[in-house]
């Protein structure tokens, strides 16, 4: 099978891509590289927007996968207007195309995000998607744009992920466990703006876990699906963050609590993927900490402004 994946160079496709060759499918990838390329040589890589994109270059393709766009709150709200070009209009655009060219699937990287506050409940995927921040609004905005084409012929799968972290080969320094990890590395102390707060984790092994298993899915099959490895207060992350660096690398770590006010609050089901998917994630925050552990020497840099998106985004922009 022929797969077109949108911003494969990126932190997910850098770790899902490897995974997928091994098993025997047929990657190309369009990026505009802002981060570099770290995939394997024999991935063909287009250097372009998507916008620049047409019909008859997708009719090769079964499945097109859109893990392209803006990948978090800062970059969002650095450039509002091109987090909605990029998050909303793009997706929609490349579903659009994809389903005039005979593309059978099409697969969307959504976010968490998009419920913003939860009021302490357990979210499925059909509780209020109520964000107010530019983020999580485009991510919405995204879903709505691609599942209005899904048909009987052209499925659509969107992903409402959890914050990812682990180690990739294009590696993030700005997502919380790894965030936690390095400055506990750093300075020897954590900060937690709010303890209390909930945020679903997803450990970017689970993530690969999850892309396979919608690409695996029956053609049958278009949805919402959330997608978490756990959901944990911040204050947790931190306190498994401190042991985790204390008991396996020998480092005093302090946690500095702080009570900062914040209305991103939100926990998640995995139900629905899991009985439909076959989704069953394996890898919690302490998993998470071992994969680190174990590839820091990789990413020990931790001034490289490749590491934060926000960083590379502001010398682009």
């Amino acid at each position: 099978m022929k797969i077109l994946i949108a911003g494969g160079a990126g932190y997910i496709g850098s770790a899902l891509i490897p995974k997928l060759l091994e098993r025997g499918y047929d990657i190309d990838v369009i990026d505009l590289l802002w981060f570099g390329n770290q995939l394997p040589p024999e991935v063909k890589v287009i250097q372009k927007d998507i916008f620049e994109l047409h019909e008859d270059e997708l009719k090769e393709y079964e499945q097109v996968m859109f893990l392209a766009g803006l990948s978090n709150d800062p970059m969002a709200e650095f450039s509002p207007a091109k987090n909605f070009i990029f998050n909303a209009a793009s997706p929609s655009y490349l579903a659009y195309i994809a389903k005039r060219a005979g593309v059978k699937k099409f697969i969307y990287a959504s976010s968490c995000s998009v419920y913003g506050y939860t009021v302490n409940e357990l979210y499925d995927e059909t509780a209020p998607a109520v964000s107010n921040y530019p983020y999580g609004i485009s991510k919405l905005q995204g879903e709505e744009g691609v599942l209005g084409m899904a048909d009987k012929n052209f499925s659509v799968i969107c992903f409402r992920k959890g914050t990812v972290s682990g180690y990739s080969p294009r590696m993030r320094l700005d997502l919380i466990v790894n965030t936690m990890f390095k400055t506990a590395l750093q300075s020897g102390q954590i900060t937690v703006n709010n303890p209390s707060i909930w945020r679903p984790i997803l450990s970017i092994e689970d993530a690969v876990s999850g892309y396979i298993r919608a690409i695996e899915s029956s053609e049958s099959i278009t949805g919402v699906f959330n997608l978490s490895s756990g959901n944990y207060t911040v204050g947790e992350v931190a306190d498994l963050v401190k042991e985790a660096v204390e008991k396996n690398l020998g480092k005093q770590v302090k946690l500095n609590i702080k009570n900062v006010k914040d209305f991103r609050n939100y926990k998640v089901t995995n139900e629905k993927a899991i009985t439909t998917l076959s989704f069953k994630p394996k890898h919690d925050v302490s998993a998470i900490l071992d994969n680190l552990i174990v590839n820091m020497d990789k990413f020990k840099d931790f001034d490289n402004p490749a590491f934060y998106n926000i960083q590379m985004f502001k010398q682009l922009n």
